[in-house]
């Protein structure tokens, strides 16, 4: 499954190592990228392991407000 989530508060580098680390510590997740400019993050995930809104949350819990 692929994804695009925005995110508001994303805007330096160190929060890129942050929303990374959140993702990437989720099960089922393939692959993750991210762009500031944008503000948005692309996921792609196995979603037998992991859904969306899991994912979402990861993000809330780590302090970033997502659209």
């Amino acid at each position: 499954m692929k994804s695009v989530i925005k995110v508001c508060n994303m805007n330096t580098s160190e929060d890129i190592g942050n929303i990374n680390l959140a993702i990437s510590n989720n099960q089922g997740v393939i692959a993750c990228k991210i762009n500031i400019e944008s503000k948005e993050i692309e996921i792609i995930y196995d979603d037998y392991f992991i859904l969306l809104d899991n994912l979402i949350e990861s993000l809330e819990e780590a302090g970033y407000a997502v659209i």
